[in-house]
């Protein structure tokens, strides 16, 4: 028997659409892309309708008010999300999740359209984490240009290469969620920051529509593994919920697993637990 003693990476199976074959091993799968460095509200598939929804946030914040996770969540993010659990929070993220969706196809046709009308191919840019635990590939979106006379690359610089998931955050219908390792080059980063920035201060798209108090993707999904029906066990829900150490760009100050409200959202990069001590070297955090 032959044994190898080096690390393997392991991934579930994931259920595809075996859409066709060009010869005996070359595959066409239908293969979801998880747009990276963009995270838009939560539509209903997620946790139900706003009557389903409601409920569980409400599970939320009563037991952030009476004490349930007082030794497990710090007193600033409990304040924070006290502020941010109303009573029609449920039913205007998912409202500010719809128009999110139908922004990304105004988005969606305006790119990829030719002026001739033809709908142009999209470039598949994949990241560092190349599929996430659901089987998604991570990537950036961009219009697809053939090159040569007919349908030259536009200059790096030129808005035809932005990546609709920049887009996405510089409209304001979708957080900027900056997760280690798929960080963009420095010219990229830059670019995505300054939109972040701008989104956030001058308040478009979900923020101008629904409030700053909405709850961000991110924060809707832990609130909702908070407000379980039955909480067995708060502080595994608490782990579940909070599984990324938040770093502020400013500075790279280190804000931990609960403390990213301290930073602007437009500032905030994420870290996999799993993953920090690898980023603290790579990105030379303090």
């Amino acid at each position: 028997m032959v044994t190898f003693d080096f690390p393997r990476t392991d991934r579930a199976a994931a259920s595809r659409v075996l859409v066709d074959h060009s010869d005996g091993d070359t595959s066409v799968i239908e293969q979801p892309i998880r747009m990276v460095s963009v995270d838009t509200p939560e539509k209903a598939a997620y946790a139900g309708k706003p009557s389903t929804a409601q409920p569980k946030l409400d599970r939320c914040r009563a037991r952030l008010a009476d004490g349930t996770f007082d030794q497990l969540i710090p007193d600033g993010l409990r304040e924070h999300l006290l502020d941010r659990l109303t009573p029609d929070a449920a039913a205007r993220h998912i409202a500010a999740a719809e128009r999110a969706t139908a922004h990304f196809q105004i988005l969606r046709e305006r790119r990829l359209t030719r002026p001739d009308g033809r709908i142009r191919r999209v470039a598949v840019v994949p990241t560092g984490e190349l599929i996430d635990r659901y089987g998604r590939m991570l990537a950036y979106l961009a219009p697809w240009f053939a090159g040569g006379d007919t349908d030259p690359l536009p200059p790096r610089d030129h808005p035809d290469r932005r990546t609709l998931n920049l887009d996405m955050v510089a409209a304001g219908w979708g957080a900027m969620f900056l997760i280690y390792p798929s960080i963009p080059r420095d010219s990229d980063l830059k670019l995505l920051l300054d939109e972040a920035d701008a989104a956030w201060t001058q308040k478009r798209g979900m923020w101008d529509e629904f409030g700053e108090d909405l709850l961000l993707g991110y924060e809707y999904r832990a609130c909702i593994k908070l407000g379980v029906a039955a909480l067995d066990d708060p502080e595994a829900a608490v782990e579940d919920a909070y599984q990324r150490i938040c770093v502020d760009l400013d500075g790279l100050r280190v804000l931990g697993l609960f403390d990213y409200h301290l930073a602007s959202p437009s500032r905030r990069l994420w870290i996999w637990e799993k993953d920090f001590d690898q980023a603290r070297e790579d990105l030379k955090l303090p």
